[in-house]
């Protein structure tokens, strides 16, 4: 099976998990501190994508489109 992510990307990810755990990992704009596993991934794979690794795109927003017209139908 392919690797998803380079290890680089993987690499990017570890530091910014290690920050996140030093309690030194702060948002975006609003320099909140980052408290969730999930989006000090999400940081991680960002600045990965920003360096130009190997990493998969975004999840398109495709699905919630589809849900909000079989809602509509009902």
């Amino acid at each position: 099976m392919a690797r998803k992510y380079s290890r680089k990307a993987s690499s990017d990810v570890e530091r910014v998990m290690k920050k996140r755990k030093a309690g030194t990992l702060r948002s975006g704009r609003s320099k909140k501190k980052v408290k969730s596993r999930k989006q000090a991934i999400a940081i991680g794979l960002s600045e990965a994508r920003a360096k130009g690794r190997k990493v998969p795109k975004k999840a398109s927003k495709k699905r919630k489109t589809k849900k909000r017209k079989a809602a509509k139908k009902r």
